[in-house]
């Protein structure tokens, strides 16, 4: 489950997120499906999804039986500035997050997008340094290139480090970039791939024009994603429904049918609980090869877009495309 949806509405990139008492409704709902792994971060609305996830799971799961995600930020010029390393950055950031969850431990902790102003190096070591420190047991990495992820491996079996065992990258139906080289280098290497998006933004969970939503409304960010590739993508859609109409199921279990092929868990934000029953039943059907075959025929490869567009040097001073808003790393809440 991809909690990006929960969370102030008031406080972050999003207006469409919801109130933390239908966040629990949905989080506890997943949890009776059978949903074990809940992704957040730092950044979605200003820390109030890790706040609403963390006291959702404390009362409706145990600990052990679920996985817990969260992300970190690049270092915000002000740190830079003021000096603090990427390693008391990463130390920071956990310890805040770990306040906002209520626990003592992630067991996923991602590297949200790359920070061309920090050292790999250091980044490398200061994961290292809390997994050693059981805040974390595991790492993975988000909105990376193949080559970005192969050289932090490297650096860190060269330097005996923790290394990343998961990518959370942008992939579905309707944007297949990663695979280029990103889906075969995660094959060879064992790397488990748990991409966002998986229903783009719910354009492959419906017909273009039906079933308006606030987030379709008011998501001027995936717009910038999607919006430009309609025309091609829309063709792909259209067998999606055409698919789902067959098999007399929702086009969000074909999506994910076609997306569990590829992938070791795709993230899928939900906001309502036919979001997340959908995602449940995408996980009993199969579909055939030639139905998998039909629906990636027509793909034509896409520009990048979202972070992974904007993953290439900065100057320090520019704003990150995830901002933790009002509040500041290390602030009590």
């Amino acid at each position: 489950m991809g909690c990006m949806g929960f969370g102030d509405a008031g406080r972050g990139q999003h207006s469409w997120t919801i109130d933390e008492e239908h966040s629990r409704e949905i989080i506890k709902h997943g949890l009776d499906l059978g949903v074990n792994f809940y992704d957040t971060a730092i950044a979605y609305q200003s820390g109030t999804s890790e706040q609403y996830v963390g006291r959702a799971l404390r009362d409706f799961a145990k600990r052990d039986d679920v996985v817990v995600a969260t992300k970190f930020l690049p270092r915000t010029p002000e740190e830079i500035e003021a000096g603090i390393t990427g390693q008391q950055h990463i130390e920071n950031m956990i310890n805040t997050s770990l306040k906002n969850l209520g626990m003592d431990y992630v067991d996923l902790y991602i590297y949200h997008m790359w920070d061309w102003n920090t050292p790999i190096e250091d980044i490398m070591d200061g994961l290292n340094r809390i997994v050693r420190a059981g805040k974390t047991r595991y790492i993975g990495i988000s909105n990376c290139f193949a080559w970005q992820i192969a050289k932090a491996n490297a650096i860190a079996e060269k330097e005996g480090f923790a290394k990343f065992v998961s990518v959370q990258g942008h992939y579905n139906l309707i944007f297949r970039e990663e695979e280029r080289e990103m889906v075969p280098y995660c094959s060879e290497e064992n790397i488990a791939l748990t991409p966002y998006s998986a229903l783009a933004g719910g354009r492959l969970a419906r017909l273009p024009g039906e079933g308006g939503t606030k987030r379709a409304n008011e998501d001027t960010y995936a717009k910038f994603k999607y919006d430009a590739t309609a025309q091609q993508d829309n063709v792909i859609i259209s067998r999606v429904a055409e698919l789902a109409e067959k098999h007399g199921v929702s086009m969000t279990e074909v999506s994910l049918a076609w997306l569990l092929t590829k992938v070791t868990s795709p993230v899928v934000g939900a906001t309502k609980f036919h979001h997340i029953e959908g995602a449940v039943k995408a996980t009993n059907l199969v579909l055939s090869e030639e139905e998998l075959a039909w629906l990636e025929e027509r793909y034509v490869p896409h520009a990048l877009a979202g972070v992974m567009a904007q993953n290439k040097p900065v100057n320090s001073k520019e704003k990150h495309v995830w901002s933790t808003g009002d509040q500041k790393i290390g602030e009590e809440q």
